[in-house]
């Protein structure tokens, strides 16, 4: 049904992290992970495409802090805030 290729077992990185409004666009999103700072399950990637599953563990450079959460669920629209914070569930900071 999805051009991008998505299922049900994975979505884009960056459209998740816009999905689960950690940033107001998704282009935006696409840059923060192209910068190279973004971690999935404690490997540094810069492919705003990469395949991300609920269970994966995030590491995000925001705002002035290092955000660390685990992928609950795969989102299928950018809803309201609290359907965005029912995708993760925050671990704490990281180092």
């Amino acid at each position: 049904m999805e051009a991008s290729g998505e299922d049900q077992e994975w979505q884009r990185l960056d459209k998740w992290l816009w999905c689960a409004r950690f940033m107001k666009a998704r282009a935006d999103c696409a840059r923060l992970v192209a910068g190279g700072s973004v971690r999935i399950n404690r490997q540094v990637t810069d492919k705003p495409h990469a395949r991300l599953r609920p269970g994966d563990v995030l590491t995000l450079p925001l705002r002035q802090q290092v955000r660390v959460v685990r992928v609950l669920s795969l989102a299928s629209r950018r809803g309201p805030a609290p359907e965005a914070q029912a995708l993760y569930e925050e671990i704490g900071e990281g180092p």
